[in-house]
């Protein structure tokens, strides 16, 4: 069992950054492919990042690309995700999710996802 535990969140103004950090509890990271999705007040979750556990490959959605950046310290047990230029569409509730792997390959379907965090609210003002 893998417990995540996010934190970074909060209000910042349009334009702005903040860096959200996803770390386990109790157990290594390595080995864990591990994303990040958010969901907004009414609207479905989304996939938003991810990253495999060797850090070799990731991706970011489409909504957040060039803004956003995940990275990993597997010697940390934490997962980053940097978030620079934002926007006030971003604001949600940002969720760090894990599952086992150690495939080059990432999935991007919340449902491939075995563990996740409590989530970390961040809204940004216009």
């Amino acid at each position: 069992q893998v417990q995540l535990v996010e934190s970074g969140g909060g209000l910042v103004q349009a334009g702005g950054s903040l860096r959200l950090s996803c770390a386990t509890s109790g157990r290594t990271f390595s080995r864990y492919t591990v994303g990040w999705f958010r969901q907004a007040p009414g609207k479905e979750r989304e996939f938003v990042a991810v990253i495999t556990w060797r850090g070799g490959n990731s991706y970011c959605a489409d909504s957040v690309k060039g803004r956003f950046t995940i990275s990993r310290d597997n010697a940390k047990n934490t997962v980053y995700l940097q978030m620079n230029s934002l926007k006030p569409e971003d604001t949600a509730v940002y969720y760090c999710a894990a599952y086992l792997s150690d495939s080059y390959y990432y999935n991007v379907r919340s449902d491939e996802y075995d563990f996740w965090g409590q989530g970390t609210q961040v809204t940004v003002s216009s």
